[in-house]
């Protein structure tokens, strides 16, 4: 196995089972590796997690040839390392039961009740490790009605809330329910089960107890619609669509310049006369219908077509120029290569380039949380599937090379 980072960390005392696939899961143990987690992603021989044939595209080689990783698998499962094992098969379901024994942690994102049958669940493998933190990801949670079906973050955020929520206004052009542009179901149950797995270390290093974690996709999607639940629960009023406007602040939205698209967030009476003052119409900051912000709500389809107008006189650069001058909170709405060459983005160091099997090297993202004193790592490259096979069986569970042979031989690893 590759030699454990000498670099202090929060979690490098901790080894993490990953059977998960897909996305909520590997989100979860990816950010545990990058606080040093020691992460051994479990999958299927042969083909391995669902994402590594989601593409294109796929990470290219030196003379800019696909390799077989696709940039969907890149994303979720950098710093682990990737072994194959059946664990249809009593031969591999033994090697799962020997490496929880040696885990602290166990995650996976199986169909409810399929674990059992390999004698994998949290009740059967807690006999063998009994201070094990097991944490399943599901659609729908352990019980209920819908526990048996099958999670889909798109499904999930329909059901969920989020696409009554965003989207363009019904009355508008292109109105109707929207998904997010990534699967933020999915992430932020990762996200959660990231949180909650540290809880549960937590408890277990002050009182030797492990303990099961039972997370879903729908409650999490529920739980993070934050205020706009609240405004629903304290009113009894389903919040609507407002698609980039604010229901209650006005401007507060995108408008299209001459080459591109800002966002202006004035936030008070005296942002939003700089605003118009620098765009040439300052009689709009003294107009009775819009110098005061009820009066640009109640009057907002009136203003907003203007503003738009006046919007798209200047380029995208010059708006933001001129309006962070005036202290008129603004940015830009940009493209990912313009993202990436943001200074703000480059100066924080959020594109990094480590060594890759296949393909010589490959840009990746840096984790976001910065630690002082156990910062997170410079993280391994997402491992080729069963890459580090041979070394967890032998050097972690002591199989002699005849015994991996034999199960390499059987289609077991």
């Amino acid at each position: 196995m590759p030699t454990p980072s000498l670099q202090k960390t929060s979690l490098g005392h901790i080894r993490v089972l990953d059977l998960t696939r897909v996305l909520a899961g590997p989100w979860c143990a990816q950010n545990l590796a990058d606080l040093g987690a020691e992460v051994i992603k479990v999958e299927r021989p042969g083909s391995g997690d669902d994402t590594r044939s989601w593409g294109p595209p796929y990470l290219r080689d030196a003379e800019g040839n696909n390799t077989t990783e696709a940039a969907y698998y890149l994303a979720a499962n950098r710093g682990k390392h990737a072994i194959t094992v059946d664990i249809a098969t009593p031969e591999g379901q033994n090697i799962i039961r020997q490496l929880a024994a040696k885990s602290d942690v166990v995650l996976e994102n199986y169909k409810v009740g399929q674990l059992k049958k390999y004698g994998l669940d949290y009740e059967s493998l807690k006999l063998v490790k009994p201070d094990l933190v097991y944490c399943s990801i599901t659609g729908f949670g352990q019980d209920g009605p819908y526990a048996h079906r099958a999670g889909y973050d798109f499904i999930v955020q329909g059901m969920g809330g989020f696409m009554s929520l965003t989207g363009e206004r019904d009355d508008l052009p292109g109105g109707g329910p929207q998904k997010a542009g990534v699967a933020i179901a999915d992430l932020m149950t990762g996200m959660y089960a990231t949180i909650a797995v540290m809880a549960a270390l937590t408890h277990r290093d002050r009182t030797g107890e492990g303990q099961y974690i039972d997370m879903a996709l729908l409650d999490v999607q529920v739980a993070m619609l934050a205020n706009m639940n609240m405004n629903y629960l304290a009113s009894g009023n389903a919040p609507k669509r407002w698609g980039n406007a604010h229901p209650n602040i006005v401007p507060y939205q995108t408008f299209a310049t001459s080459d591109g698209h800002i966002i202006v967030a004035a936030g008070n009476d005296g942002q939003y006369k700089k605003f118009v003052q620098i765009g040439g119409l300052p009689e709009l900051a003294d107009d009775p219908r819009f110098s005061t912000n009820p009066k640009r709500v109640e009057h907002r389809d009136v203003l907003v077509p203007i503003l738009a107008n006046m919007v798209r006189l200047k380029s995208k650069q010059e708006w933001i120029d001129l309006l962070e001058e005036a202290g008129v909170p603004c940015g830009p709405i940009n493209r990912l290569d313009e993202v990436f060459a943001d200074p703000q983005v480059v100066a924080r160091g959020m594109k990094i380039k480590v060594p890759h099997p296949a393909a010589g090297s490959v840009d990746l993202l840096a984790s976001p949380m910065k630690l002082s004193v156990t910062p997170a790592i410079t993280p391994g490259a997402p491992p080729l599937l069963g890459q580090h096979t041979q070394a967890v069986l032998g050097e972690l569970l002591g199989y002699g090379p005849a015994q991996i042979e034999e199960l390499k031989g059987k289609n077991i690893i």
